[in-house]
C-alpha cells in the first residue's frame, strides 16, 4: 500500500499489473483520485462498486469541487442502476456537500425518491447544514404522514432547533408524540435545544418527563441536553440534579453545560469550584470551560478574576484566548467603572476587536455616564456597522442622562438620516406549554383589555411605592405586558417565579420598573434579556443595575 503522500497512480499501475481485485485498495485510490480521474476508475473497477467505494469517491469530490461531485454523482446513478433505489442513494446524498441540496433534491424528485423517508431524511440534513431550515421542514410535509419515521421526525427536530427556528421544532416534535413514532435521542436533545433557545422551562420540564417515561433520560446526550435547557431557562438547581444524576456519564460538554448554566448568573464561587472538580476528574478543560469561567467573571463584575483566569488560561493550560474570552474581560472591567482597562485590553489583544467587544464598553459608559468616551466607543461601533440600531439607541440614552438634550436630539436625527430604524422589542412568556409573544402597545392578544386593566393597576400601585414613569410611551412595553399576562393567566401560582424572555436590552425604565413591581406582587421575576438574566426579587435585581 502506498503512504498517505505517495503518489496513486503508482499503486494504481500495481493494480493493473497484478490484476488485484483489493477493494481496500481501490477506495484508497478513489479517496485520494481527482474528480476528473474518480469516474473513469468507477467504471473499470475490477468488481462491482459498492456504495462505500462510491461514497468515498464522492466525499474525495466533494472536498475538492461541489460541481464536480455533482457530475460524479449523475455519473454513477446512471453507470449503476442499482443505486437509483432509496437505500443506496441515501447512502451516496450524505457524502455530497449541503451546497448542493436544491440540485439534489430535483435529483431525487426525478427518481421519484424525494419523499421516501430514507433519502428525504438525507436531504432534510442538507437543507439544514446548508442553513435553508424552511426548505428543511418543507421537505418535511412532503413525506406522506405513514411513511414519517423516527429518522424523518429526528433529521427535522434537529435540523430546525441548529438553525434557531426553535417554535418550528418544538411543533414537529410535538407531531411526532402525537403520532405515537418511537422517540431517539436525536430528536429528543433536539427538542431540548428548541426548548433551550426560547427559556421555555414549562417544554423543558415536559419533554424531561417524556425522556423518563421511554427511558432515555440518563442517556448522556439527552441528559447534557437537559442540563443546558434548565440553565439557559435560569433554573440552575434543576441543572444540577440533571447533572449529577448523570454520575460516571458524564463527558466535557456536560461539565460545560453546568458551569454554563452557573455563569449565565455571575456565580462565580459555584463555577471555580465546579471547575476544580472536573480538573481533579482528569477532564482537560477547553475553550468553552473558560469561556463560562470568564462569563461569570464578566456577569459578576468579578474584573481581577477575570484577569486571574485569563492568564491562567494561557500559562497554566496552554490554550490562546480567543475574540470572546477577552470580551468577557472587557466586559468584567467595565462593569466595575475600569474603563481606561477595559478600553487598554481592547486595544492590546492579539485579535482584532469586533462589535461585541465595543458594545460592551459603550454599555459600561452609559451606565456609569462617561459621556465622551462613550462617543468615542459609538464612533468605533458605527464604523464597523452605521446600520447598527443598538449604537444610536445608546448614544441617545447617555445623552438623556447628561441633561445633553440637544446631543441627544441629534443622534435620534443622524439614526434616521441614515435610514436606520430601532428593532422592534418582542417579549414572550410560556403559559401551560404555549408561549405567547407580546410587542410594545400590543393589539392582537385575545385578552388584550384584561392585560392593560391589569398593567394600568400594577402602574397605579408601583407609584405609590415611589416609582415615577417619565415617559407615557414606556408604559406599554413588551415586558410589561408579558408581566401582566402571567399576572392575570392563573397559570403560575402564587409564590412561583415568573419568566419572561426579551429579544432585546431590557430598557433601564423597564428594568426599574420590575423592581418595584416584584413589591407589589411579591415574588420573584426573572426576565432573560439579550444580554444576561435578571433575577428580580423584593425591589433588587442580580445584575446589581449593571447589564
Amino acid at each position: 500500500m502506498v503512504e498517505g503522500g505517495g503518489d496513486p497512480a503508482v499503486l494504481h499501475a500495481v493494480l493493473v499489473k497484478t490484476a488485484s481485485c483489493s477493494r481496500a485498495a481501490y477506495s484508497f485510490l478513489l479517496s485520494r483520485y481527482p474528480p476528473s480521474r474518480s469516474l473513469p476508475l468507477l467504471s473499470r473497477l475490477p468488481f462491482r462498486p459498492t456504495a462505500g467505494s462510491l461514497t468515498t469517491s464522492l466525499a474525495s469530490a466533494s472536498s475538492c469541487s461541489p460541481s464536480s461531485a455533482l457530475s460524479l454523482l449523475r455519473g454513477v446513478l446512471g453507470a449503476s442502476p442499482a443505486f437509483l433505489a432509496d437505500g443506496p442513494l441515501s447512502s451516496l446524498l450524505r457524502s455530497m456537500p449541503p451546497s448542493l441540496a436544491p440540485h439534489l433534491h430535483a435529483l431525487a424528485f426525478k427518481l421519484a425518491l424525494s419523499s421516501s423517508p430514507y433519502s428525504a431524511s438525507c436531504l432534510i440534513t442538507l437543507y439544514a447544514r446548508s442553513r435553508s431550515p424552511m426548505a428543511a421542514r418543507h421537505l418535511f410535509d412532503e413525506i406522506p404522514v405513514p411513511s414519517r419515521d423516527h429518522v424523518c421526525y429526528s433529521s427535522t427536530i434537529v435540523g430546525l432547533a441548529q438553525n434557531g427556528q426553535y417554535e418550528e421544532s418544538l411543533s414537529v416534535f410535538a407531531d411526532m408524540r402525537s403520532k405515537a413514532v418511537d422517540s431517539t435521542m436525536y430528536a429528543l436533545s433536539g427538542a431540548l435545544r428548541a426548548a433551550a433557545g426560547l427559556a421555555a422551562l414549562e417544554q423543558t420540564c415536559g419533554i424531561h418527563a417524556h425522556a423518563v417515561v421511554v427511558g432515555i433520560d440518563g442517556n448522556v446526550a439527552v441528559g447534557t441536553a437537559l442540563v443546558d435547557a434548565y440553565g439557559k431557562a435560569g433554573v440552575v438547581d434543576d441543572a444540577v440534579k440533571v447533572f449529577e444524576g448523570l454520575g460516571g456519564d458524564r463527558n466535557l460538554i456536560t461539565w460545560n453545560a453546568v458551569l454554563s448554566a452557573h455563569a449565565q448568573q455571575g456565580d462565580v464561587q459555584a463555577v471555580v469550584g465546579l471547575f476544580d472538580q472536573m480538573i481533579e476528574l482528569g477532564f482537560a478543560p477547553d475553550r468553552l470551560t473558560f469561556l463560562a469561567v470568564l462569563t461569570a467573571c464578566s456577569n459578576a463584575g468579578a474584573a481581577a478574576e477575570a484577569e486571574f483566569w485569563l492568564e491562567a488560561m494561557q500559562s497554566k493550560y496552554n490554550m490562546k484566548p480567543g475574540l470572546e474570552h477577552y470580551t468577557c474581560v472587557v466586559g468584567a472591567m467595565a462593569r466595575v467603572g475600569r474603563l481606561e482597562d477595559a478600553e487598554s485590553v481592547a486595544c492590546t489583544m492579539p485579535c482584532k476587536p469586533d462589535a461585541a467587544v465595543w458594545r460592551t464598553l459603550l454599555m459600561g459608559c452609559v451606565v456609569h455616564r462617561k459621556v465622551d468616551k462613550a462617543e468615542s466607543m459609538g464612533q468605533r461601533l458605527l464604523a464597523i456597522n452605521p446600520k447598527d440600531d443598538s449604537t444610536y439607541v445608546m448614544l441617545a440614552n447617555v445623552y438623556s442622562a447628561a441633561g445633553k438634550k440637544d446631543e441627544e436630539a441629534a443622534s435620534w436625527t443622524a439614526m434616521r438620516d441614515c435610514g436606520v430604524r430601532k428593532e422592534g422589542g418582542r417579549s414572550w412568556i410560556e403559559i401551560r406549554g404555549q408561549v405567547h409573544v407580546f410587542v410594545a402597545n400590543e393589539r392582537r392578544h385575545q385578552q388584550l383589555l384584561e392585560i392593560y386593566d391589569k398593567l394600568n393597576e400594577l402602574i397605579q400601585e408601583v407609584e405609590k411605592l415611589g416609582y415615577k414613569e417619565v415617559d407615557e410611551g414606556l408604559c406599554h412595553h413588551s415586558e410589561r405586558l408579558a408581566l401582566a399576562y402571567g399576572l392575570i393567566s392563573g397559570a403560575v401560582p402564587s409564590g412561583k417565579v415568573l419568566r419572561i424572555v426579551k429579544n432585546l436590552r431590557i430598557c433601564a425604565h423597564c428594568h426599574e420598573f420590575f423592581k418595584y413591581a416584584s413589591m407589589v406582587v411579591d415574588r420573584v421575576t426573572v426576565v432573560r434579556d439579550v444580554n444576561r438574566y435578571h433575577t428580580i426579587k423584593k425591589g433588587a435585581c442580580s445584575c446589581r443595575d449593571y447589564w
